[in-house]
């Protein structure tokens, strides 16, 4: 099971098939998504997508978790996810997605800190990874913020990416 985690600012709940249009609609914005691919242009592949990531079955401890705000539980902030890389392993990646509205803020940052404090004080990993687009600053910076260190290229998705990866140290 998930646990719930609570930053200064943020709640951080597992995700919920409850969560799926609100999913949907950060998505939608081309600027959301422009280093993802996905099927964000067909509704009903797009929907069934996120359902089954929310879905799983991950190993316990992991999966997706919905972004609010603490002062306004209804504020829909984006995710953070801790999974097998690519749903399959056998790395386990860190990720996150916000809508435009959280950008710049440091909302990534202080989710995923949160995800990351667990998957070494709780789960006893030993490493985590985070594959990201290599035009993607801002979540390189996420990256770098959390300790994350550049490893190399890896080709993810027929693509080129950047690897950072942490070594259990928090």
């Amino acid at each position: 099971m998930q646990p719930v985690f609570e930053t200064p600012r943020l709640i951080l709940r597992p995700r919920t098939l409850a969560d799926t249009d609100e999913c949907l609609a950060m998505d939608r914005d081309p600027l959301v998504t422009r280093f993802v691919d996905g099927p964000w242009s067909d509704a009903r592949k797009h929907r069934a997508f996120v359902e089954a990531r929310t879905l799983g079955p991950y190993p316990a401890g992991m999966g997706y978790w919905t972004i609010r705000s603490r002062n306004d539980a209804a504020d829909f902030l984006g995710w953070v996810l801790l999974i097998p890389a690519d749903a399959v392993g056998p790395e386990i990646e860190i990720g996150w997605r916000l809508p435009r509205k959280a950008w710049g803020s440091g909302i990534a940052t202080e989710a995923a800190t949160a995800v990351l404090q667990h998957a070494f004080a709780t789960l006893r990993l030993a490493e985590v990874v985070a594959e990201i687009d290599p035009l993607n600053l801002a979540s390189i910076r996420v990256a770098e913020k959390l300790g994350l260190v550049r490893r190399g290229d890896v080709v993810g998705h027929g693509r080129k990416m950047v690897r950072y990866a942490s070594m259990e140290k928090l």
